[in-house]
């Protein structure tokens, strides 16, 4: 079966929600029988992704911190989080195009979160892109 990528951010949403609960609960969890579980064939960008973010998880929650005003990653949904987390690391750690990553990421953010979480996620993004520029 093939994929657009669209379909696979919103697979890799998914795996990293499932992993937050798992942690939150303190159960043991293995990343690739998670990404099995959601995608029955291997796939290089959900892997990269869904390693990126685990990997990268200090820093990115760093970056999402610095442009939340008064609030914190983790107060907003497990799901917000997620498509967050997802977005950032494309930004700072892949040559995906900014705005294709923005454009994802709200789209999921629509379908997924409440229309507040989905205007903090938009407005970290910007400022996130406008010091990378």
């Amino acid at each position: 079966m093939v994929y657009k990528r669209s379909e696979l951010r919103e697979k890799i949403m998914i795996i990293l929600y499932q992993i937050e609960i798992l942690k939150k609960y303190g159960n043991n969890y293995n990343i690739e029988e998670i990404i099995k579980d959601n995608i029955s064939f291997e796939n290089d960008f959900v892997s990269e992704i869904v390693y990126g973010v685990t990997t990268h998880l200090e820093k990115i929650d760093e970056i999402a911190n610095k442009y939340m005003n008064d609030w914190t990653i983790d107060r907003i949904d497990k799901t917000g989080a997620s498509i967050l987390r997802m977005a950032i690391y494309e930004l700072c750690f892949t040559t995906t195009p900014d705005i294709v990553v923005i454009n994802e990421a709200v789209e999921l953010a629509k379908k997924y979160s409440d229309d507040n979480v989905r205007k903090i996620i938009n407005a970290v993004l910007d400022k996130v892109l406008n010091d990378k520029e």
